[in-house]
């Protein structure tokens, strides 16, 4: 499955696009302008994820990739 098929797919299971989750960052104070704070953990980030928005563990994970700067929308 192609890192955009994830995207698709939290998209389509919680109507939230990759800006919306990377607002929540923010909001949450995970990251800024250069990614991920130092400290946080992506631990944190995925219980917050499972809670917060029915994410399973892989789709939380594709966030976490997402927020880091490791993948971008169109990756495959």
């Amino acid at each position: 499955m192609s890192f955009q098929a994830y995207l698709d797919n939290i998209q389509a299971k919680t109507g939230r696009r990759p800006d919306d989750f990377r607002r929540h960052a923010v909001e949450k104070g995970w990251t800024d302008a250069a990614g991920l704070r130092d400290g946080v953990k992506a631990g944190a980030i995925v219980a917050d994820l499972e809670a917060a928005f029915g994410l399973g563990h892989g789709h939380a994970m594709a966030i976490v990739a997402l927020l880091k700067g490791a993948k971008r929308e169109g990756d495959a």
